[in-house]
């Protein structure tokens, strides 16, 4: 049977990283092979990419630059990791995948939805998320949560409140656009009642799966 391929989309700080861990969990117990990964990264050349794009001393680097990097850094995942995961019928569980190039650079940077999704097409190998988890937060409760995090910020996470507004509106964008795939889980309450949001979507994944 072929697997299952899942990525999970929000701004920084959402919890969608706490809630991969809980899915991992609900899952392995459940008896599927589960692959985690992240983007960018993901392989050994993944993450050197990662560490490249994402050095908060690499500020002059430039936007179009950036999306080449990031389209680099999932070519690579996808063909070594993800694809051949899919294959051979496990479930991949990606933190971030094209959707957050589309939000950030496609919307933050401005340089368009179709010119990413251009970019990105050979990088996909052929493969596409079957289910896209997007942790919403709205906007002013994610400024309130973000500026409660003691932890280091890197390039991207540093930029102005203006460029994390787009990525906001980008993420409002593909909802629109592709309501099948993406399901909107509000990430407003405590982590166990946004934990039912996803399993309740990933359920009913499984159920059209069968």
């Amino acid at each position: 049977m072929k697997g299952l391929f899942i990525t999970l989309e929000g701004m920084d700080g959402v919890g969608k990283t706490t809630q991969l861990r809980k899915l991992e969990k609900y899952l392995t117990e459940k008896g599927y092979q589960i692959i985690v990964t992240r983007e960018p990264g993901g392989t050994v050349i993944s993450e050197k990419i990662r560490d490249i794009i994402l050095d908060e001393n690499h500020k002059e680097m430039d936007d179009v630059a950036e999306v080449f990097l990031y389209a680099a850094a999932r070519s690579q995942h996808v063909a070594q990791v993800i694809k051949p995961a899919v294959l051979q019928g496990k479930i991949v569980l990606c933190d971030r995948f094209v959707d957050s190039s589309i939000a950030y650079q496609g919307f933050g940077r401005q340089l368009g939805m179709e010119f990413i999704e251009k970019i990105n097409q050979p990088a996909l190998h052929g493969i596409e998320p079957d289910l896209t988890l997007y942790f919403h937060l709205d906007f002013p409760s994610w400024i309130e949560r973000l500026s409660g995090r003691s932890d280091r910020r890197d390039r991207l996470e540093q930029e102005d409140i203006s460029f994390h507004r787009r990525v906001y509106e980008g993420y409002k964008a593909l909802l629109k656009k592709y309501p099948e795939r993406i399901k909107k889980i509000d990430a407003h309450w405590d982590v166990e009642r946004v934990f039912e949001q996803v399993k309740n979507c990933f359920d009913c994944l499984l159920e059209c799966h069968k």
